[in-house]
């Protein structure tokens, strides 16, 4: 098992060097002008362009600018902005110039709204859809197996966006029924702040669980015609304990993948989401920065992104050698 982990994470700090590498030549080796950008097109003095490019390090060959990058998530950096240097903690992600902060302090202050939303959909989606398809497999071909799939059906051919618009208007506006989105931390007021996400978590989490049920149904039924499952009816065991205590285990396999790489891209920022229900998140922070050109933000939150994916991937890879042994030795 610790060789298996061990070959897993020496992959996944190659998958993030790379990620690195590549990060940084589309942000500052593409003939791009980042100080430019950052610097923007009005009111933008020459002093000032100048300024930013020193302060960057953009006048150095690009080879130490990457050098320097790097060395600043492990050691920390000091940028100078108007003739004052300000120092930026390990691990420093770069320096935003328009919002004069660090990015790692502006990522910082976002992430554990994220990761609030993430955590509350990712417990909707895995135990309401996996029961539902569950069910489904085990009463297949039945009137309800149909009535379940085709209600999933129905509900994931609407566009997200446009379910959580009208759940944000009907529900939360014009009839509340049901509190409007609100960020309070989790250390200050544990009720406000379940209060405050739990419109989010609905939609995010009922909306998505559908998708996991036709998941869970299409990997439970391939599951229950296996030789195993036979021989464990054969057995004499309750048919309760044939469906959840076996086959489940081996149905989950193909689900573990998929949400994984659904809580990595979660993480990197529910965009839709945030932005709906007024949630200060990775999301809303990114779209921001798009639209005020800020790169080092961006740059930073690619990054983050980049490594929450291959963290998740590393766990799903450990999760199937929990799940099934046999992974162990592939």
């Amino acid at each position: 098992m610790l060789y298996f982990v061990a070959r897993r994470m020496v992959s996944a700090l190659s998958v993030v060097l790379a990620t690195l590498i590549a990060t940084f030549a589309l942000f500052f080796v593409a003939p791009t002008d980042p100080a430019g950008a950052i610097c923007g097109e009005r009111q933008c003095t020459q002093q000032r362009y100048n300024e930013i490019k020193k302060n960057l390090h953009l006048d150095q060959p690009k080879v130490q600018q990457f050098a320097e990058y790097t060395a600043g998530i492990f050691t920390g950096r000091d940028f100078t902005t108007s003739g004052v240097t300000q120092h930026c903690a390990a691990p420093c992600l770069g320096f935003s110039f328009k919002n004069d902060r660090p990015v790692t302090e502006m990522i910082k202050t976002r992430f554990p709204v994220t990761v609030s939303l993430v955590v509350g959909y990712a417990v909707l989606v895995l135990t309401i859809g996996v029961f539902v398809g569950s069910m489904a497999a085990k009463r297949r071909g039945t009137l309800g197996d149909r009535a379940l799939m085709t209600s999933t059906l129905v509900v994931s051919s609407v566009p997200y966006y446009i379910v959580a618009l009208m759940v944000a208007l009907y529900l939360t506006v014009l009839y509340p029924i049901l509190p409007r989105g609100e960020w309070t931390p989790l250390s200050e007021n544990p009720a406000k702040w379940a209060a405050g996400l739990l419109t989010p978590w609905l939609v995010l989490g009922i909306y998505n669980c559908t998708a996991y049920a036709r998941y869970s149904r299409g990997s439970m039924v391939e599951t229950l015609s296996e030789d195993f499952i036979r021989t464990a009816r054969a057995k004499g065991l309750s048919d309760r304990v044939v469906t959840y205590k076996h086959a489940l285990r081996s149905g989950l396999i193909p689900v573990v993948t998929i949400f994984g790489l659904d809580v990595a891209g979660s993480l990197g920022g529910a965009i839709f989401t945030e932005r709906i229900f007024d949630l200060p998140g990775l999301g809303v922070l990114v779209l921001d920065s798009l639209n005020s050109y800020d790169l080092p933000v961006i740059m930073g939150t690619v990054l983050v992104a980049s490594v929450i994916i291959v963290v998740m991937n590393l766990l799903v890879d450990i999760g199937y050698s929990l799940i099934d042994p046999r992974v162990r030795l592939s």
